[in-house]
């Protein structure tokens, strides 16, 4: 998660100035050079960050691929899902800033958003610590495909994925781990971490429902100390999954005339904000004014 954060950062410095209310009518080449330029120096600045941040005091093997599939009740692989259609939209928006046709944006927005998150993969499979994961690069491919399959066919978004987090007891139990501080806690303690599929009602019903509001449908796992189930067996813990159902905004639909007001709009729209929710765990139903 802290490495998909990390893709995430780099791949918004193209854009942090393409938030164009209205795109050009036509590629503008003076800005699709610079778009690309900045581009090429983000995605090298990531390798080196990668490098210098995750990568540089490990050891290094052959290229091999490794099975995490079972580990965290799958929702690292979530995570990816989430990072690549996200960085799909980031793309998205620099390609339409610099004129590019919207179906064009829309294939390679979803091309970039996949490639951006194979140098993870690439060095992992020469990681002695990890390895490259068949399972991450179907996720990565899952939310790329999300993205401009949508873009493709409708040039909107009726499913939006989301997140939430929130603290829980079990980071304190392995601080190494889950992280010690809130920070720390959000990128990699997948217990408090929910990813919610936002379905756009107003959309989905020919316009008979507000267009603020949204249902979600919402997975998370809780009770992982230790990365797999025999693991968390051996000292004690018990991992399960859980389902949410809650009522979401939809802010897609909000226009300003404030570059600063739109990117933080663009933003927050990947995230999941506070609302009642519904909880199915471990056989049972639970209700929750708020949660986060």
């Amino acid at each position: 998660m802290f490495r998909s954060v990390l893709v995430l950062l780099f791949a918004c410095l193209p854009v942090l100035c393409a938030q164009a209310q209205h795109p050009p009518d036509s590629l503008h080449r003076g800005r699709l050079n610079t778009l690309l330029l900045v581009k090429g120096g983000a995605y090298g600045g990531l390798l080196l960050g990668l490098h210098q941040l995750w990568y540089k005091d490990q050891g290094r093997t052959e290229f091999h691929f490794f099975n995490d599939s079972r580990d965290w009740q799958q929702m690292d692989k979530l995570g990816h899902a989430y990072s690549t259609y996200h960085l799909g939209r980031l793309h998205y928006a620099s390609f339409r800033w610099a004129g590019m046709a919207p179906r064009k944006a829309a294939l390679w927005s979803s091309l970039a958003g996949f490639a951006w998150l194979l140098p993870i993969e690439f060095l992992d499979g020469y990681s002695e610590a990890y390895g490259a994961s068949s399972g991450d690069l179907v996720a990565n491919a899952s939310g790329a495909l999300l993205w401009g399959s949508q873009q493709l066919l409708w040039e909107k978004q009726l499913l939006r994925p989301k997140f939430s987090f929130h603290p829980t007891r079990w980071a304190p139990r392995r601080t190494s781990l889950l992280g010690s501080r809130l920070h720390e806690q959000v990128l990699k303690d997948y217990n408090g971490q929910t990813y919610w599929l936002s379905a756009d009602l107003s959309q989905l019903s020919g316009g008979r429902s507000p267009r603020w509001l949204n249902l979600a449908l919402g997975y998370g796992a809780s009770g992982m100390v230790y990365a797999n189930a025999a693991q968390n067996s051996a000292q004690g813990y018990l991992a399960y999954r859980q389902w949410f159902l809650a009522p979401d905004l939809n802010l897609s639909h909000i226009r300003s005339n404030k570059r600063a007001v739109r990117w933080l709009l663009f933003v927050l729209d990947g995230i999941h904000l506070p609302a009642p929710a519904l909880e199915w765990s471990r056989n049972r139903l639970h209700l929750h004014p708020v949660y986060f």
